[in-house]
């Protein structure tokens, strides 16, 4: 499980990537990430060279086209969920009381999901303690899924999630080799649809982008670490020129 075994399968490979913490540094504001210097341009060229590059994340497929506008790129957004979905009203408004509750906490309803980031709370951690609950109780009242992600708990549908994403993606007809990079917990279930397909004999290799908050999970499972965005982008020139 290595870059070398994807590089040398590279036009048989899928190449996965989440936006937030790994295309794109962090910010406060979600509407302010922009993609590291170069990502644009590297994307490109490996969509010459790889038969599949994709970006799955939570974001909505418009912000990602207009963030990376690269022609014949796959994009999921939404972890998966069908854009036509829509989240019940009472559980909407359930979260947006939830998150006026909490000082620093914000809800983002994006129609076929809804969170809650807390990145600009006084105290994120204190403030996901207090929130986890009651969210993990309106998931179950609603049969909906918790993603928790950086700073960020998620309600989706049941069945979405990146892992789900990356599993349907990686099982296609003709792919021999997947890389998945990612950064946060939300990411765990990525690199886990890999290991699954790797005893199917699909050479992997998962990717950790590294900050402050990378949890050690995802640490321990990752093939190759790499000190933030730009530091992913130059491996990905490498992978481009090999």
């Amino acid at each position: 499980m290595s870059l070398a075994e994807v590089r040398a399968r590279l036009g048989r490979a899928a190449l996965l990537f989440d936006f937030d913490g790994t295309l794109s540094p962090i910010v406060d504001r979600p509407q302010d990430a922009r993609p590291a210097d170069g990502a644009v341009e590297v994307l490109g060229s490996l969509l010459g060279r790889a038969a599949t590059v994709a970006i799955v994340s939570g974001r909505r497929e418009v912000f990602l086209r207009e963030q990376l506008p690269v022609a014949g790129l796959e994009v999921v957004g939404l972890h998966g969920v069908d854009p036509e979905h829509r989240m019940p009203p009472d559980v909407t408004e359930a979260v947006r009381s939830i998150a006026a509750g909490e000082p620093g906490a914000v809800a983002e309803e994006k129609l076929a999901t809804v969170a809650i980031h807390v990145r600009r709370s006084p105290d994120p951690e204190g403030a996901t303690a207090r929130i986890a609950p009651l969210i993990a109780a309106l998931a179950q009242m609603h049969g909906l899924r918790v993603l928790e992600g950086r700073k960020v708990l998620e309600l989706v549908p049941p069945g979405a999630g990146k892992g789900e994403v990356v599993a349907k993606i990686v099982a296609r007809e003709g792919i021999e080799a997947a890389l998945y990079a990612g950064d946060d917990v939300g990411d765990v279930p990525a690199f886990v649809a890999l290991e699954d397909a790797a005893a199917r004999g699909v050479a992997i290799c998962r990717v950790a982008v590294v900050g402050d908050e990378t949890p050690p999970e995802l640490r321990d499972r990752a093939d190759v670490k790499v000190p933030g965005p730009d530091a992913l982008v130059r491996s990905l020139r490498d992978l481009e020129r090999s």
